[in-house]
């Protein structure tokens, strides 16, 4: 009974067919739903598995750098000797393009300098002159002039001796003659006496004999005193006269031998002179070769020194590239400042210097291409890395942003830029960039 009533109740036609459907089917589902979650539920001893998050890797290094061109900036100045000196003429102006070795600049000590190396040019003249003479000997006329002299030396020698040896010749015959002369007066002299004195002797006899007065023996004996006394001065007046003549013979002789002494003299003298004219010594030739070399060195010493008065650019460059003038930092008649004459670079190749932050650099070698960019850049330059420094340094190129490490330590890495960027990048020497580069 319980069953029917039971299925009378299911039964009832009070149910709509369509309702039963529905109510039927959701419960089927639900209960499909449950076993479903049941059968596929996460066991609670395993860990549930989230999907990664994949963070993409970068492929580029930026930094802040700054445009020069090849070789950076050169400033050129006078020589260390010339800092003080004005400019007295500027050869160039900003933008000129410069060739290796240009004069640039003329300083106010060129002129002074002019003078110096026109000066040493005539020195060197001179010295040339005075090395040919010396070379070539005396001149004919020179060396005729001495020969006269030298003969005329001796002529006048040979004339003085023959001079001399006459005046010594007369005193010796006056001597002979003088002394004959006196010799005979004393012989006669010596007769008077001898016969004085017989006469005397004989009147003597006689007086004693009484044969003949006194008066008449002294007037005899008298006689033989006189006589006596005569032959004692003519003796007198013989020695005299032969002292003197020998005196004189003498002083003739000596006054011979002393012009002999002195022509000898002058003649070897003049045969010197004539000898040192006539001859060219090898060591007045190398004494007039080493004035010549001193006066050249002269020279080049004065060429050096004017040479310092032009302020030429670099001799060397890569390639024979010219120069651009960048800046001009002292203009005509002005002091060289202390920042130089003017700025050149190289700008026909441009290079951007990235500072890179040390902790980038293993991943910097050379060969990578960068991109580099700038609000003064119409479109980026290209370029590629050619250098990468040595030093670690401060960062001078600063990030506009205030949030940026100012005291981050950097690395140079020199972008060599290609030749298009290059001619664009030619007037924005310094100019601050954003390098990118690839790894």
């Amino acid at each position: 009974m319980v069953r029917q009533t039971t299925v009378g109740k299911l039964s009832s036609p009070k149910l709509p067919h369509a309702g039963i459907l529905v109510a039927a089917t959701t419960l089927a589902i639900s209960g499909l739903t449950a076993y479903t979650f049941w059968r596929y539920r996460p066991s609670p001893a395993e860990p549930v598995a989230l999907p990664e998050t994949l963070v993409p890797e970068v492929k580029t290094v930026t930094a802040l750098g700054w445009l020069e061109p090849q070789g950076e900036i050169i400033k050129l100045s006078a020589p260390q000797s010339n800092q003080g000196s004005r400019v007295d003429h500027l050869l160039v102006k900003e933008g000129d393009l410069v060739k290796p070795g240009q004069a640039i600049a003329i300083l106010d000590s060129r002129d002074r300098l002019q003078a110096a190396l026109e000066q040493a040019e005539t020195e060197v003249e001179v010295a040339v002159a005075r090395l040919e003479q010396v070379q070539a000997g005396a001149k004919q006329g020179d060396i005729q002039a001495q020969k006269a002299r030298f003969q005329g030396n001796q002529a006048e020698l040979e004339g003085q001796i023959i001079t001399q040896k006459a005046t010594i010749a007369t005193l010796e015959a006056q001597l002979r003659g003088e002394r004959s002369a006196q010799k005979a007066t004393l012989d006669r002299i010596q007769a008077e006496l001898n016969n004085a004195e017989t006469n005397c002797q004989r009147y003597d006899n006689l007086y004693q004999d009484g044969a003949v007065s006194a008066q008449d023996r002294d007037s005899q004996c008298l006689q033989a005193e006189t006589s006596r006394k005569r032959l004692q001065e003519a003796q007198a007046n013989l020695n005299e006269t032969i002292s003197s003549r020998a005196e004189q013979i003498r002083e003739a002789q000596a006054n011979l031998s002393r012009t002999i002494a002195t022509v000898d003299l002058q003649i070897a003298e003049a045969e010197a002179t004539l000898t040192a004219v006539s001859e060219v010594r090898p060591v007045d030739v190398q004494l007039a070769k080493s004035e010549l070399a001193k006066a050249e060195s002269s020279v080049k010493q004065a060429e050096a020194n004017l040479e310092q008065a032009y302020v030429r650019s670099p001799v060397e460059t890569s390639h024979g590239a010219s120069f651009r003038v960048i800046e001009v930092n002292t203009h005509a008649g002005e002091l060289i400042s202390s920042a130089g004459i003017i700025e050149l670079g190289q700008t026909e190749q441009m290079y951007a210097v990235a500072e890179v932050y040390d902790s980038d650099i293993p991943k910097i070698h050379s060969g990578q291409t960068a991109t580099i960019t700038a609000d003064a850049l119409l479109q980026p330059l290209k370029g590629t890395v050619e250098e990468v420094g040595l030093r670690v340094k401060k960062q001078s190129a600063l990030d506009i942003d205030p949030t940026t490490n100012i005291d981050a330590r950097v690395i140079e890495v020199r972008v060599k830029l290609d030749d298009i960027s290059s001619k664009k990048a030619a007037s924005l020497t310094n100019l601050q960039v954003k390098v990118t580069i690839n790894q």
